[in-house]
């Protein structure tokens, strides 16, 4: 393992929208008398709506007033700019720190219809313009934000001996990186604890793959599972007291779970295909996995306590790699299309499949703790980079860094 290095964010192009994004404005916010804040509180909210592809916030340029308290509004301006919501908002000294308000107007309702008032510290300030977002978000479409989440991601510079490779966080909008673990040797599959505060992840140090489960803020890692063979795919189950994992210890590949408290395995499948990539439902009931029982890679769900399996993929020779939606209603899965493999979203209720990715090469499909997209790693410009497109109309994004490779993308959970 390699210590700590300076990090490169992760830049987000918007590469889409749809015409129904709802027209916002959201004023620059005022400030207390000699206040120079670190961060355009504005400026973040404004960016993380519009990264939502479900608004269009007003350019300042084309704002008539500046308003930042109730009594310096003007409802009739912003509905002469056709504005359907406002947000006007504060930055005040509080001792070391600051408080944050904000208001969130229906301009054609003309009335109030949100607001609150957010203690928060300097380095917290930008995580305080995103909470504002997501609870924005959450009054007008009435769904949870992911502003406030964050994602997991692996990294590669270099090649052969030169090359490292991380694990990073990052906020979801791809600031703050921070690197969880740095090696020479390849990581992967990471996968976060229903708490957010765990990593699991597969290390490939001494030259043989194990997993690992490590702790996000004091830094310690556990090693789980180092047996002969394979050790790949770990999944947490949703109450956070057992991993699924791909184990080939006995011969084939085969779905096992850990108790993290006992340390007890148990073996769910066995076959002499290939089964791997488990994922659970998130009611903890169900297990999904890819094997090759059927002649080539397919999903299949099965008891969380093992037993017999069903295949659910019923279009194309390809489907892997899947994963439950927050609701249990669909799963995404890596599809071949024509040859080219793709990110799709299968309905479980009406068998429906809608591919969402155009990509050649598009892989490690995660759905947002809301299930409003699924970030996945694809190819742009002959290196890795991650994308993520709306599942129900929206705006699409690419992620990238300015060098090196970026792929295994990992959603986190809502963030307490």
């Amino acid at each position: 393992m390699l210590p700590m290095a300076a990090q490169a964010r992760l830049t987000i192009e918007v590469t889409g929208g749809v015409e129904a994004a709802q027209p916002i404005a959201i004023v620059p916010f005022g400030v207390s008398d000699g206040l120079i804040p670190k961060e355009d509180v504005a400026g973040v909210i404004a960016a993380d709506l519009t990264r939502s592809g479900k608004f269009r916030p007003m350019p300042t340029r084309d704002m008539l007033a500046m308003p930042s308290t109730p009594a310096e509004v003007d409802l009739r301006d912003w509905s002469l700019l056709n504005m359907n919501n406002l947000v006007i908002g504060r930055v005040e000294q509080e001792g070391e720190g600051y408080r944050v308000s904000y208001v969130l107007y229906d301009v054609f309702r003309g009335n109030q219809i949100g607001s609150a008032s957010l203690s928060t510290t300097a380095g917290g300030l930008r995580l305080t313009a995103h909470r504002i977002a997501d609870q924005i978000y959450e009054k007008l479409t009435g769904a949870p934000g992911v502003a406030a989440t964050r994602i997991a991601y692996i990294t590669s510079n270099g090649r052969g001996e030169n090359q490292t490779v991380t694990l990073r966080v990052a906020d979801a909008d791809g600031y703050n990186p921070q690197t969880i673990v740095s090696s020479n040797d390849p990581l992967m599959s990471p996968a976060w604890s229903p708490d957010g505060r765990r990593l699991a992840y597969v290390s490939f140090e001494n030259r043989r793959a194990a997993i690992y489960v490590q702790d996000l803020a004091s830094g310690r890692r556990d090693l789980v599972a180092s047996f002969p063979g394979i050790n790949g795919s770990p999944a947490f189950s949703p109450d956070g007291q057992r991993l699924a994992m791909t184990l080939s210890k006995d011969g084939n590949a085969n779905i096992y779970t850990l108790d993290l408290i006992s340390r007890e395995l148990t073996q769910l499948t066995d076959h002499f295909a290939i089964d791997t990539e488990p994922a659970w439902s998130p009611d903890g009931s169900q297990i999904l996995f890819t094997s090759d029982r059927g002649g080539s890679p397919q999903i299949y769900r099965m008891a969380a306590s093992g037993g017999a399996a069903e295949r659910i993929s019923a279009e194309g020779d390809y489907n892997a790699r899947a994963s439950y939606a927050p609701d249990g209603k669909s799963i995404t899965m890596v599809s071949r299309v024509n040859g080219q493999f793709r990110i799709a979203v299968l309905d479980l209720q009406r068998g429906y499949t809608r591919v969402l990715s155009n990509g050649s090469l598009d892989e490690s499909p995660s759905f947002a703790p809301n299930g409003s997209m699924v970030i996945y790693a694809t190819i742009a410009g002959g290196r890795g980079v991650l994308a993520a497109a709306a599942v129900e109309g929206g705006g699409n994004q690419r992620l990238s860094q300015d060098a090196g490779e970026v792929r295994e993308p990992a959603w986190s959970p809502m963030m307490k």
